[in-house]
């Protein structure tokens, strides 16, 4: 016998990462199910491109130095000599990172490209391949998409007439700016709701925006001199107390103009033109300062450590008023649909990536199973069945997500006559709207929530170096990713603000007896008996309920009609692309739900064992004999 040392015995083979665009079955299912297969094709080798990418060493390096090098204040938000100057500085693996996602349209896809309603499906699964390797850049152009999505209806749709020739001019150049690709022209955008009042809860905002228009005996100051673009003549104060994407380049903010009125939604630069200021060089006449606003601090977050969040302080700064005075909520729940869409993508982002972290350690980590016997963890029965189990989760959630953007991308453009439709169960075009004013709350509040536990469930499959941070080995570092992914249950609404926010949709008096058709017509599409029995008892509960009744049940409600969603959408795939494996990932989700499985396909093959459970997770036919060194 030969004692180890640090550098001799027994050292674990590093796993190898594969391209998710081609290792995930459940992403590569997703794909095939919800788009038709000539966009497929298409959009195949750049999205493949982008899964091999983003797992080079470059990117990782990146990701590194945008956690190790975290954003911070210039000076503590102080020159030499005491005065105040906010000047937030980012790292150089944050800018880079920034700027590939900008390069590859992260963002500018959904409105540079035109895959018709399936655009949005595109653009987020692209998105998907990205979210583990991004270091969090896809938080500010989340709020990018959001805010291009709000400038474009009001651009592009028949609220322009309400625009004047000026704030067209403004609009349209934010747009420009926000859809671009090019990493020195693109804007990413705050969304300011939070205050210390509450976060999704708007009521009580203390930002004021007074109507002060500049005079019309001087020149207006300008946002930005090159562009002779000029600020806006809304004056607004106040402090919001979460503001992500604090390097953005423009915001949408909620304020209150009258004490009887509710709150409104604005448009302003982040930055202004002063041609007054004077550089360390004794330059003068081009300089820029921010827009009225002191970042007061940044905040110290457990994960999203790379991402610059702080409060401000706004003390007049100029922006432009978008739509009406009072009608605010209206306004920002188009960024919403948007920016809560990208949070469930992130959420799936890191479980995607995490799940391949722990296939790809299985292959490679060797484990005894008695009487000097020894297997790699891929072939150990209760390994798999748990990895099997978690995959069958995930992709559950894939299919609920997904089928979100679905509606999302129906809901901005219309199926054309002439598209081959996918076996996805597509709404009639009057039930589109209501289904996603549902879905939109409901499939976040159940995805984030979910997520966490089997993230931290695929650490936990790595043993003790799961639990490390990893950062010499930035590809398999799960701890980073089950920090970062915590977050999604908490911003852009809680999980109980969300199920809160669904039963609101369901009840309300005008638009939510269209949304309960609308779930009713996806639900009886599955032709499951189980299923629409199911529905049909939490159906007449919320027809029957007063909703103050039902409130303290909201989150179980809405977890249950997420259930059975997930539950019909299994039916649909199972249906779409038979199989062994996803037959089995159908019953075995649904008995785990407690839904009547005698009608769903592959009963028999959930009691499969080993190699059914290697075939769900690895996928039908992979070869694992290439495993550990035993």
């Amino acid at each position: 016998m030969e004692p180890s040392s640090s550098n001799t015995g027994f050292i674990q083979q590093q796993p190898v990462i594969n391209n998710q665009f081609y290792d995930d079955v459940s992403y590569q299912r997703v794909t095939r199910l919800f788009l038709p297969s000539d966009i497929l094709d298409k959009i195949t080798p750049d999205a493949a491109q982008i899964g091999q990418e983003v797992l080079s060493q470059q990117v990782f390096d990146w990701v590194t130095d945008a956690e190790h090098n975290q954003p911070y204040l210039r000076g503590n938000g102080r020159d030499s000599f005491g005065k105040p100057k906010s000047e937030l500085v980012v790292g150089e693996g944050w800018r880079k990172l920034q700027d590939y996602g900008f390069k590859k349209g992260v963002v500018a896809l959904n409105y540079d490209t035109d895959h018709g309603p399936y655009t949005r499906l595109v653009q987020f699964l692209r998105c998907h391949l990205w979210e583990a390797s991004c270091a969090n850049t896809l938080c500010p152009a989340a709020m990018q998409d959001g805010a291009a999505r709000l400038l474009q209806r009001h651009l592009f749709t028949s609220a322009a007439k309400k625009l004047s020739p000026i704030e067209r001019e403004v609009f349209q150049n934010a747009y420009s700016h926000l859809t671009s690709r090019d990493p020195t022209k693109t804007w990413t955008s705050g969304q300011w709701m939070t205050e210390r009042t509450g976060g999704s809860d708007v009521s009580q905002t203390e930002t004021v925006a007074t109507y002060d228009p500049f005079p019309s005996s001087a020149p207006v100051p300008l946002a930005s001199q090159s562009e002779s673009i000029p600020l806006g003549p809304w004056s607004i104060s106040g402090f919001k107390w979460f503001s992500s994407a604090t390097d953005s380049h423009m915001t949408i903010l909620l304020a209150r103009t009258h004490p009887s009125k509710g709150v409104s939604a604005f448009f302003a630069p982040m930055r202004r033109h002063n041609p007054s200021l004077v550089s360390h060089t004794g330059e003068s006449g081009n300089g820029t300062e921010l827009n009225g606003i002191t970042i007061q601090r940044l905040k110290h977050k457990i994960g999203t450590q790379s991402l610059p969040t702080a409060e401000l302080e706004l003390k007049g700064m100029r922006g432009w008023l978008i739509g009406e005075e009072g009608k605010g909520i209206q306004e920002i729940s188009t960024i919403l649909n948007i920016t809560r869409v990208h949070t469930t993508v992130s959420s799936m982002g890191y479980l995607g990536r995490s799940l391949g972290i722990a296939r790809s350690f299985a292959l490679v980590r060797p484990v005894g199973m008695g009487k000097g016997k020894r297997i790699a963890l891929s072939s150990h029965p209760l390994h798999m069945r748990t990895l099997a189990n978690m995959t069958t989760d995930y992709h559950g959630m894939m299919l609920l997500t997904f089928y979100t953007i679905h509606a999302l991308g129906l809901d901005e453009r219309s199926l054309p006559s002439n598209q081959a439709a996918t076996k996805v169960p597509t709404p009639p075009k009057e039930l589109v709207q209501p289904l996603l004013r549902v879905l939109s709350s409901l499939h976040k509040s159940y995805v984030c929530e979910t997520t966490v536990p089997l993230v931290y469930g695929c650490m936990e499959a790595l043993g003790g170096v799961g639990y490390m941070q990893n950062v010499e080995s930035e590809h398999l570092n799960i701890s980073r990713l089950f920090r970062d992914c915590c977050v999604g249950a908490i911003w852009e609404g809680t999980t109980d603000v969300l199920a809160s926010d669904t039963l609101r949709a369901l009840k309300h008096p005008l638009s939510g007896k269209q949304s309960v058709q609308a779930l009713d017509w996806l639900i009886l599409s599955s032709k499951n008996a189980g299923l629409v029995e199911e529905w049909q008892v939490l159906k007449n509960k919320i027809d029957t309920g007063k909703q103050e009744e039902l409130l303290p049940e909201a989150r179980g409600l809405v977890f249950r009609i997420a259930e059975i969603i997930i539950s019909v959408l299994y039916l649909v795939d199972a249906e779409a692309d038979p199989g062994v494996e996803i037959e089995a990932m159908c019953a075995r989700f649904m008995e785990k739900k407690g839904f009547s499985v005698y009608e769903a396909p592959g009963k028999r093959a959930r009691e499969g064992g080993l190699k059914l459970d290697q075939a769900i997770v690895y996928g039908a036919g992979k070869d694992l004999a290439q495993g550990a060194k035993l």
